[in-house]
């Protein structure tokens, strides 16, 4: 799979606020598909969904333990998207610097406009 089509499906899937919040819980550590499902008014298939989302994406990974199925959270995937991230804020910024000095320059300037009376 390529650059581009990782960051398509990892940004697609932080796209639905449903599964940011199970990024955040699996950010303190692995959990069931019944423990992610209990701060949500969904069912289990309905969540079973989203974490195939996730999975998909490579933001996280099942275990097993047991008979336990944990999912915990791929940090990988989200690297490559923050760091996507920050080489266009970079540009960005520099854009912003330029503006900002033009505009310093641009009113340390006299106008060189002249009134005409009407």
């Amino acid at each position: 799979m390529q650059s581009s089509e990782r960051l398509d499906l990892t940004f697609a899937a932080l796209a639905d606020p449903t599964r940011r919040a199970i990024l955040a819980r699996l950010a303190t550590g692995e959990a069931t598909v019944t423990e992610l499902a209990e701060p949500f008014e969904m069912s289990q298939p309905a969540i079973s969904k989203h974490l195939k989302v996730l999975e998909r994406a490579g933001l996280i990974s099942m275990g097993v333990d047991a008979q336990r199925r944990p999912r915990k959270l791929e940090p990988k995937r989200l690297e490559e998207a923050v760091d996507w991230i920050e080489r266009y804020r970079e540009i960005f910024e520099q854009n912003y610097q330029r503006l900002d000095a033009l505009l310093g320059e641009l009113q340390a300037k006299p106008s060189r406009r002249k009134r005409t009376k009407k």
